[in-house]
């Protein structure tokens, strides 16, 4: 397979158009099935994978691909010397976590903290702490030095 280390342009994703329902059947039914319990590690290192691949200059960068890609509206809600603290919020949230399988945020939190690697220019962790009770997660990502 070939590897291609050229960026691609944020405005991409306005050319992308898809309902999410396949994707989600793929993300939460088949993946798991195939990989068990390694399917989260595979999540979080593809989500990294995929920041690399997308041309993230700013915060603002990282929003906009949460949004396009249906993942949900990120708001960053703190930020602390050692990490930054994201809260995930949408309908997209509220509907994930009401699907009758087993929902995570691994893809999401691998994409944030490589996003914020590149951005940031430290080398970054996140992990995620679902709040099903207000339809909410929080991600927290830590500067790794």
């Amino acid at each position: 397979m070939k590897r291609n280390h050229e960026t691609l342009p944020i405005e991409l994703l306005d050319k992308i158009q898809s309902s999410g329902a396949g994707y989600d059947l793929l993300r939460y039914v088949s993946l798991p099935d195939v990989f068990g319990s390694e399917s989260e590690a595979l999540l979080y290192f593809m989500g990294r994978s995929l920041a690399r691949k997308m041309e993230i200059k700013a915060l603002s960068d990282i929003i906009y691909f949460f949004e396009k890609v249906g993942w949900g509206r990120l708001e960053l809600f703190k930020e602390k010397s050692n990490k930054l603290e994201f809260h995930l919020l949408a309908d997209a949230v509220v509907q994930r976590l009401s699907m009758p399988v087993d929902v995570e945020f691994r893809l999401e939190a691998g994409f944030l903290a490589e996003a914020i690697t590149i951005i940031k220019g430290v080398e970054c962790e996140c992990i995620e702490e679902v709040r099903k009770k207000i339809h909410q997660v929080e991600f927290t990502v830590i500067f790794v030095e």
